[in-house]
């Protein structure tokens, strides 16, 4: 499965952290991943990014710029992979100009773009209600919808499989966020990171433990594929 919109059912989902999780176990399996930001209106994904973005994803959308100009990179020290994002930063103005119905076909075009150099393409998408979105999970192979294991997640998967439906999306997976049991109805199921520090996003990059492995059970779950990552524990998750 090389692309896939992760798309956020509700606000605070951890849709952001997600991608950063998916595309580090990927990575540390030798894999190329790049991760497109179409969550302009909260810009979580820069805040993850050291260094100054001169080029982001939003200015991609409006010029022919090459795509790797808008790529940051991130250090996996001796790891063989890549993993890579450009993160929406920029001004209101340019905001808008963004989102335009013209501005999301470019986005598509992007998304391809990317396809043809990387491994996998993942796109942290927000609540389908602005054309990046629908562009977005109408442009991947995928789409994988994250919400917290509480009600407010699975009202927010509710009405949102009303919007898929609508622009012609019937099959999606489910990734339940924070969650404390394993019995949730969903294709994966990430517990509460043990982190306290948000500059150790993504903690998948060199660590090891519940979370990780909870993580690689995901992603071989919703993109179908084998992963051979060997943890700090000593294990072989495989």
């Amino acid at each position: 499965m090389r692309s896939i919109a992760v798309l956020g059912a509700v606000g605070g989902a951890g849709t952001t952290r997600t991608c950063l999780e998916f595309g580090s176990i990927l990575a540390r399996d030798g894999r190329s991943v790049a991760i497109l930001d179409a969550a302009y209106a909260t810009q979580g994904l820069s805040d993850h990014v050291r260094g100054r973005i001169t080029c982001d994803m939003t200015a991609l959308v409006l010029n022919d710029s090459p795509l790797e100009s808008g790529l940051v990179d991130f250090d996996l020290s001796d790891r063989s992979g890549r993993l890579a994002c450009c993160p929406a930063h920029a001004p209101f103005e340019r905001l808008a100009r963004a989102k335009t119905p013209e501005a999301a076909q470019r986005f598509e075009e992007r998304i391809e773009e990317a396809v043809r150099s990387f491994d996998h393409v993942l796109v942290d998408t927000p609540p389908v209600a602005a054309n990046q979105a629908i562009a977005a999970v109408t442009s991947v192979e995928r789409v994988a919808l994250v919400a917290p294991a509480d009600q407010r997640g699975s009202d927010g998967i509710s009405r949102l499989c009303d919007r898929l439906t609508d622009i012609g999306i019937s099959t999606f997976w489910t990734i339940r966020t924070n969650a404390t049991e394993e019995t949730l109805d969903a294709d994966g199921i990430l517990p509460t990171p043990d982190v306290t520090d948000p500059n150790s996003v993504p903690t998948t990059i060199r660590g090891g433990g519940q979370f990780t492995t909870a993580v690689a059970d995901a992603v071989e779950t919703v993109l179908d594929t084998d992963l051979g990552v060997e943890l700090q524990t000593g294990g072989l998750f495989s």
